[in-house]
């Protein structure tokens, strides 16, 4: 079973793509949070779990923690995280 790991930094849009973002800045949200991430995985159809003690390496002083994601076999990375940004722009409309 596939796990990829989807960080907030990859929706941030305080944040450019040297830094972590992989979203178009009209996908970034502000501070997106992992509990916003795991609801958006979840309306997807893939299962998520929080890990909230950890920190992406690019932003070694915050823990703002992580979603796993499993069970998404049938997509590539690029498209879930996309698929996730689009949801959590669409929950803050």
């Amino acid at each position: 079973m596939v796990e990829n790991v989807i960080w907030p930094a990859y929706l941030d849009t305080d944040l450019s793509r040297a830094e972590g973002r992989r979203v178009a800045e009209d996908l970034a949200v502000e501070e997106p949070t992992v509990d916003e991430i795991a609801k958006a995985v979840q309306q997807i159809g893939y299962d998520a779990t929080i890990e909230r003690d950890k920190s992406y390496s690019r932003e070694h002083w915050a823990d703002r923690g992580r979603v796993v994601v499993r069970g998404a076999d049938d997509s590539t990375k690029n498209d879930l995280v996309q698929a996730v940004a689009a949801y959590v722009a669409a929950m803050r409309e």
